[in-house]
């Protein structure tokens, strides 16, 4: 496997404003550096993501997108990251029938409290990203 040093992935991580975005404010608060190559988008409940979200991501710049939310059965909406796991199952299946390598997308849950864990799975998913290289699809608009 060759890892291209010039490459640096743009990843979109959709966060779950209870916990996963929690834990990213945990990570800052506690001075734990992750990537810079994250942008962070706060949503209300990893299961408002709307599968759209996560193809125009990939259709217009995006090298990957990181889903993370509450832990299953941790939910502020009950079943909310119940939901949002159907989606990313769905999702995996169309990313890979329409050409998109399915590995750009990744789900993990990550509590309020784990500041430290949110660092390690935002970096491991950029790297794996560095990996695969960039994402080659072009959507065609300006």
């Amino acid at each position: 496997m060759v890892i291209k040093l010039d490459f640096e992935p743009n990843v979109i991580a959709l966060t779950c404003n209870w916990c996963a975005y929690a834990g990213a404010d945990m990570a800052g608060v506690s001075r734990m550096q992750y990537s810079p190559n994250v942008k962070l988008i706060r949503l209300m409940c990893s299961g408002r993501i709307d599968p759209i979200f996560i193809l125009e991501a990939l259709t217009k710049g995006a090298d990957g997108v990181l889903i993370s939310g509450c832990h299953v059965g941790d939910c502020h909406y009950i079943q909310g990251n119940l939901y949002a796991r159907r989606r990313f199952s769905m999702l995996k299946k169309l990313l890979e029938t329409i050409g998109i390598n399915p590995e750009r997308l990744h789900l993990e849950w990550v509590s309020a409290s784990e500041g430290g864990r949110f660092v390690e799975v935002v970096n491991n998913f950029v790297e794996k990203i560095r990996e695969l290289g960039p994402n080659h699809i072009d959507s065609g608009a300006d």
